[in-house]
């Protein structure tokens, strides 16, 4: 067992080569392989099946998760829906309020389609939640911190809710990454990652990851993944695994800007309000603080009506706006006609995506630069403002 969590990213999984002794997971860039005689192989047949470098990353990351089995995608949403191929005609999912756009649209535009349907709950109201676990309901999906909005649901709570009632609890755990919050540890069925953001971390690779920890959830998971088919290539294995290497230092340092950042937008005058529940002041950081070891890399703020987001948005000198999140640079993105534009207006305005709502993920510069630059943005949104030339 490695000695912390810092030396499992470096040492864990299958990352280092038996056959050569190479410290760094071999790329190997293979379709099929030679089989010694009819029905006798090395244990690998086909690279869509079972690949090394993918069995690195697979292995690193239920080992970070604290699992027994993990699965690597071409994309997070390849490993989103391939866990909701689990289900069939008739079944129904709960899902939190404000999760990213693209879950909602695969729910409602592909699976809708075979009769999987969907509730949005608050899944941070137990009671609320307890109550929309009726028969048809068969897993419970949630996104804590959710985006962009970042609410905080109970995990541990949730997970013991799911197992009285039956159904399987899955986290997506994208924007706290295992470094921050281990939910197979407080009781989770399934873990889901969009690996593009925080564990890649240098936003050049796109790669969805899946853990869990129960034998006969990872031969159906492993069964889908082999007949579905949308698996991680050996070469963005390789990557991921490289980029896995420096999370807990990326880490440390998103938090350190994001909790700086968050302070100060806070108390400034043309901003209306700071989602962020690394914030004491914050009214789910309470509950953030009892199940991970930071408030993460993500925040959001409101700015004034009298402060145009669209000037601002134009005006940012360092912080670039654009699709994505969790990379070492710090991007801004307009979650109301970009991550959740596939929502109707009317459900996006009711969960609290406003159109002047700013999702930040703060990356890891110079913190005070980054502050500066938005400071900057800010007044060129009120001195080009119509009302306020």
């Amino acid at each position: 067992m490695q000695s912390s969590f810092d030396t499992t990213l470096i040492h864990g999984g299958l990352t280092t080569d038996p056959r050569t002794g190479a410290v760094n997971t071999p790329i190997f860039q293979t379709s099929t392989y030679a089989q010694d005689e009819l029905g006798k192989h090395k244990g690998y047949e086909y690279s869509r099946t079972k690949n090394p470098t993918r069995d690195g990353i697979e292995s690193l990351i239920a080992e970070c998760e604290g699992g027994k089995y993990g699965f690597a995608f071409a994309s997070g949403m390849a490993a989103l829906g391939t866990i909701l191929s689990l289900f069939k005609s008739g079944d129904c999912l709960i899902i939190s309020q404000n999760v990213y756009g693209g879950t909602f649209r695969i729910l409602d535009k592909v699976f809708k389609n075979f009769n999987i349907n969907y509730k949005i709950v608050d899944t941070r109201d137990l009671n609320e939640l307890s109550s929309a676990l009726t028969p048809e309901v068969k897993a419970v999906l949630i996104e804590t911190p959710a985006n962009p909005l970042l609410s905080v649901t109970p995990l541990a709570k949730v997970a013991e809710l799911c197992k009285k009632k039956g159904v399987l609890s899955i986290v997506d755990n994208t924007f706290m990454t295992p470094y921050l919050q281990q939910p197979l540890k407080l009781g989770i069925d399934i873990v889901v990652h969009s690996a593009t953001k925080y564990l890649g971390g240098h936003s050049d690779l796109v790669a969805g990851l899946v853990v869990v920890d129960d034998e006969n959830l990872a031969e159906r998971i492993g069964f889908l993944q082999n007949s579905i088919g949308g698996v991680l290539a050996p070469f963005d294995s390789f990557l991921l695994i490289r980029g896995m290497k420096t999370l807990g230092l990326r880490m440390q340092r998103h938090c350190e800007n994001a909790l700086f950042l968050a302070e100060a937008l806070s108390e400034h005058k043309a901003v209306e309000k700071v989602y962020y529940p690394g914030l004491k002041s914050d009214s789910e950081y309470e509950v953030q603080s009892s199940q991970a070891r930071g408030g993460g890399g993500m925040l959001s703020f409101i700015l004034k009506p009298e402060y145009d987001y669209r000037i601002f948005f134009k005006s940012t000198r360092i912080i670039a706006l654009a699709e994505s999140l969790g990379g070492v640079e710090s991007l801004l993105c307009h979650p109301a006609s970009m991550t959740h534009a596939s929502i109707p207006k009317d459900l996006r305005e009711s969960m609290g995506i406003a159109e002047n709502l700013i999702r930040l993920s703060v990356g890891i510069e110079y913190g005070k630069d980054l502050l500066e630059d938005i400071n900057q943005a800010i007044e060129q949104a009120k001195s080009n403002n119509g009302k306020l030339k």
